[in-house]
């Protein structure tokens, strides 16, 4: 779990609550008109841009963000160099015994047991690398659309409150529920987009880039490893990809 997805969206909400509930109760800030604009208007739109599939999805996109387990690229360099060593004592085919974390690693070691050379490991490898970022790209793309259409749903709502004020302006009872949907809808939309979806997306893109890092490490290393490279020399090229003050491990 992610606790920092948790702690932020926890202290997000309470900020806000917090400084509703200093101004009077809750419920002022209830209303089920401005709410339906922006979320229903919100998910209407999401379903004219996708498929139905993908926005199903998002849900799971968007547990990710709190539930991911980041990989370590350092234990996949370190299971690559040990690897290196079995093909280099061993030969390649001993490599059939060894049982990695990383499903995707596994899948290269499969490949390279059934016989696969270093050009066809690498075109297969690479294209699979790309369906994923393809995959993590629609994910992020709905959640970049929550982010754009609950703002503009907001002011939606807005202008349908100012619009129902005006018809109504001879009558004062009806002036207050409209303006309750002009701000609350603009409020709604802000919310969702400044707490969820902005944040959200920006989360998703950086467990994106780690693991296809990760991948690229594996793909990197077992290309090595195929062509025979010296372990030791194997190992410090991919920790290239590391930041420098976690190269040492």
């Amino acid at each position: 779990m992610d606790l920092a997805t948790v702690i932020g969206v926890i202290l997000a909400f309470s900020v806000v609550i917090g400084g509703i509930m200093i101004g009077g109760g809750i419920m002022m800030f209830v209303n089920i008109p401005g709410l339906l604009i922006v979320v229903g208007g919100t998910i209407g739109s999401m379903l004219i841009r996708h498929k139905m599939h993908d926005v199903v999805g998002s849900v799971n996109v968007l547990m990710r963000a709190v539930l991911v387990k980041p990989q370590d690229p350092q234990e996949v360099i370190n299971q690559l160099v040990e690897m290196a060593n079995i093909a280099r004592k061993d030969g390649i085919l001993a490599l059939e015994k060894f049982k990695a974390t990383e499903p995707f690693l596994q899948g290269a070691i499969n490949h390279c047991v059934d016989g696969a050379d270093s050009e066809y490991l690498e075109s297969v490898l690479s294209k699979e690398l790309n369906y994923l970022a393809e995959r993590h790209a629609r994910g992020i793309g709905i959640w970049q659309g929550v982010a754009e259409m609950a703002p503009a749903f907001g002011l939606i709502g807005t202008l349908i409150g100012v619009v129902q004020m005006l018809v109504n302006v001879a009558d004062p009872s009806a002036i207050g529920p409209a303006i309750a949907v002009a701000v609350l809808a603009f409020l709604y939309g802000t919310l969702i987009a400044n707490i969820i979806a902005v944040p959200i997306c920006t989360k998703l893109a950086t467990y994106s880039q780690d693991e296809q890092m990760v991948r690229q490490i594996i793909i990197d290393g077992m290309i090595g490893i195929q062509k025979g490279v010296n372990p030791r020399m194997l190992q410090e090229a991919l920790k290239t990809a590391l930041p420098p003050s976690h190269r040492d491990g």
